[in-house]
Parts: structure tokens; sequence; C-alpha cells
């Protein structure tokens, strides 16, 4: 028996995340890392931004609390009008299910399965039957240019076809927010900017809201938007002085 959906309904304000004094601390002993923190923001409805700075910064962290990976030390993340920070794991669960799809540098694709069985996953786990299921992933593979790789498991394709896979199990379940963490950072330098391009009809045509962590700052300057995180705080904009190559990495 699936859990009854988490309500959660847009506010008036086109802000579909509304950060608020947010800080990850790590704690062991008597000791503490400062990741970050009071960071401040909003993420517009919509919106493609582009997340860079120095590894190490907290990039990925701060992806992880967006999408209800994590649990701030600090803090309040609203998703539109719902405080995601204060909702218990079921609900939280509930929540990157129904409203995130997530993009990793490594593709973790279950490699016993088919490159379909990976992009039903999210929908299986949802309580959606295996004929809707199926489907629904097959109309993924073929928008990603994979249709007739559905059956080819993941250790069969190549890199770029696997994140394409990842793709399709992203967005396989409807999303509203796609968040990409490094998303070519293991591909070459041609398959990546197909995979960057790929990710811009896919923005456009499930009209998400996308936070991308990148390297790559030709890839940031075609977002809407750029933050930067540095020392703890975030800023607006690549550094001072960075040429538009996209073979050149911001680290």
């Amino acid at each position: 028996m699936v859990d009854a959906p988490v309500p959660i309904s847009p506010a008036e304000t086109d802000a579909i995340f509304r950060v608020e004094n947010l800080s990850k601390i790590y704690r062991s002993g008597n000791n503490q890392l400062a990741i970050f923190e009071g960071l401040n923001f909003e993420v517009t409805r919509g919106e493609r931004l582009a997340l860079v700075g120095e590894s190490g910064a907290g990039k990925s962290t701060l992806l992880h609390l967006l999408g209800g990976l994590d649990r701030p030390s600090n803090g309040t993340i609203y998703y539109f009008s719902k405080d995601i920070s204060v909702l218990g794991d079921s609900e939280l669960a509930q929540f990157r299910n129904q409203e995130i799809g997530f993009v990793w540098q490594i593709h973790y694709l279950l490699p016993e399965f088919t490159a379909l069985e990976n992009v039903m996953m999210p929908l299986l786990i949802r309580g959606t039957s295996h004929a809707e299921a199926a489907s629904a992933s097959q109309s993924r593979l073929e928008e990603v240019g994979l249709g007739g790789r559905a059956g080819h498991r993941a250790g069969e394709l190549s890199g770029g076809e696997q994140q394409r896979v990842v793709l399709a199990r992203a967005l396989v379940g409807n999303p509203s927010v796609l968040l990409a963490d490094e998303p070519t950072g293991n591909l070459d330098y041609r398959t990546g900017e197909m995979i960057f391009e790929l990710l811009t009809t896919l923005h456009r045509s499930h009209q998400l809201t996308s936070i991308l962590v990148t390297h790559n700052w030709s890839f940031a300057r075609k977002c809407d938007r750029v933050l930067r995180l540095e020392g703890g705080v975030l800023v607006p904009g690549l550094p001072n002085g960075v040429q538009p190559d996209a073979r050149k990495e911001y680290l």
C-alpha cells in the first residue's frame, strides 16, 4: 500500500525553493566542521540555476539538502509553502519520489537490471502497476534517444548512454525539480556537450526547475543564473577572469 501523497501547494510567490539561514555543520566529539552557515537565497520556478565553487565547498551538500537527502543543522528550506526540513522520514521520501529528479556524476544504475527496469524503479516504489511503469519508462527512454536499448543491461551501454538512462529515470515520475550533480563529470568533452544539450531540451519540454552543480564554466554561463559557493557563503556569478571555454574547469 502506498502512502497518500504529501500535499504541497504552490504559494503566491514564484520561488519554488526559499532558503533561510541555512547551516550544515558536522560534529565529531568536541570538533566541528562548518560547511556553510547562514545561507539565504531563492530559486525561481522554471529557472535553470548553476551552482559552482571549489571542490569541497559544499555544493553537493547543498544539493542534498534541497533534495531532502540530508537535513540541515540549522535553518529552513521551503518548497513552495512547505518547510521540508521538518518533514518526517516517510514524508520526506514521498517528497523526493514525487517532486525531485536526481542526476549524479556516477550513474548508480543497477547492473543486473535492464535500462527499462532501471527507469521503472521510481514508479514501482511509488506503487504504480508494472504495466504502467513499463509504458512510461519506455516513453522516457525514447525521449532520450534510447528506445531501442531498453532491453540492454547497464554494463552493455556506453557512458553517455548510461547517463541518458539516468535522465530518463530522473524524469519518469514527472518531477517539478531536477537536481544534477556534475552530470557530465565522467564523460568526454563531446559526450558531455551532448548530455548538456539534452538537459537543456528536457528542462524546457518538461517545464522543470533545474539546479546544476558543475565545474564547467561554459555550461554554467548558459544557465539563467550562476551562484558561487565560496568560503561558506553564496555569491553571484563566476570568478573574475573566467574564459568561456567548455573544456576548462573551475577547480
